[in-house]
């Protein structure tokens, strides 16, 4: 993996309405790698579960900050949503399929199952009441284009 070839870093309102835009601007960002339209559907749905998680369970719904960083190296794009909300007692309980800490909701305890089976790789970091990083990354097959 090269040096970094571009990258974009937001800062936004912790509130659901903002997960389209973060599928929207993940979308523009890859778009000079001509993936595949499973490639792109994989890292949309991705993205949405890290910032649904960081609105749903790092502020419980009661609005904050969130962070998030794109990057290039290459074809390999790394994806990173950070809060300071709550934070995960136990990451690895949190990332066992169907663990949730809210049965009501619908699709509970699949989120962090969805980012694991759409990307290369998933890291999460969190400090309780200090809040969650969630690193993603994925490599996109080779498309013969120009980037």
């Amino acid at each position: 993996m090269g040096e970094i070839e571009n990258y974009m870093k937001i800062e936004l309102p912790a509130i659901s309405e903002n997960e389209g835009l973060a599928r929207m601007l993940v979308s523009a960002f890859l778009l000079p790698l001509n993936p595949t339209v499973e490639e792109l559907a994989d890292v949309k749905t991705a993205l949405s579960e890290a910032v649904t998680n960081a609105v749903i369970h790092g502020y419980e719904g009661r609005g904050g900050t969130m962070e998030i960083t794109f990057e290039r190296k290459g074809r390999v794009v790394l994806f990173q949503v950070s809060d300071y909300g709550v934070g995960i007692p136990d990451v690895d309980k949190a990332m066992e399929p169907l663990f949730t800490t809210k049965p009501e909701m619908e699709r509970s305890g699949m989120g962090f199952t969805f980012m694991e089976a759409f990307m290369d790789e998933v890291k999460v970091d969190s400090v309780p009441q200090k809040g969650t990083v969630v690193r993603m990354k994925k490599k996109l097959e080779e498309c013969g284009c120009e980037v």
